[in-house]
């Protein structure tokens, strides 16, 4: 049973230390540990498409999209790696004006046979596979394909017609030149005949 962070088992040692400081300390978070860290900040836009509305119906089913559009809207994202696995899971905590806070969560862990990529889940084990990256500083998750698991169950990979309806995903945190304890995030699904369907972006810190 090994304790080093995740996502430095994932990235590998020499890429681990390509990321900034800030960044690494925000995934320090150690597997079978328990541990578990809150960042805090605003998103400069939380947007959609005209047309995406069609396909809030099954976000709101699996948890996997964020339904409401804003700017300079607070969020707190609160990560624990469970005690027993190397599962790290998410809260993230939209303060919409005038909504009730809305929480979208998910699990992440590293995916069996394959080098830097780990796979995020919503409800009812729908997975998101991402490749991981460092580039220029900051860690970078591109879009690898859509799978389904029911319980502890082996992964069944999802027609790429999931593309073709709602296009590829795109994620990055970076620092910020200047301020070891920001960093920046953006977060994109991109089509590749309609142009963005959903994107938010924003500026965080530690606590």
């Amino acid at each position: 049973m090994t304790q080093a962070p995740v996502f430095r088992t994932v990235l590998g040692e020499v890429a681990w230390q390509r990321l900034g400081e800030v960044v690494r300390r925000h995934y320090s978070l150690r597997a079978f540990s328990g541990d578990s860290v809150t960042v805090r900040g605003r998103m400069d836009e939380v947007w959609r498409g005209r047309w995406a509305w069609l396909l809030l119906p099954a976000g709101r089913l699996f948890g996997a999209l964020v339904p409401y559009q804003g700017r300079d809207v607070p969020i707190e994202v609160h990560y624990r790696c469970h005690p027993d696995s190397a599962r790290l899971s998410w809260d993230r905590c939209f303060h919409f004006a005038g909504r009730p806070v809305f929480h979208f969560r998910s699990f992440m862990e590293a995916a069996p046979h394959a080098r830097h990529e780990v796979v995020e889940y919503v409800r009812f084990g729908l997975g998101l596979r991402l490749r991981v990256s460092a580039e220029d500083g900051a860690l970078v998750f591109r879009d690898a394909g859509y799978v389904w698991r029911l319980g502890r169950g082996p992964r069944v990979p999802l027609p790429l017609l999931l593309h073709l309806l709602l296009g590829r995903a795109y994620v990055e945190e970076r620092p910020v030149p200047g301020d070891d304890g920001a960093f920046t995030m953006q977060m994109r699904i991109r089509h590749p005949w309609w142009g963005d369907v959903f994107r938010y972006s924003g500026r965080f810190r530690l606590d």
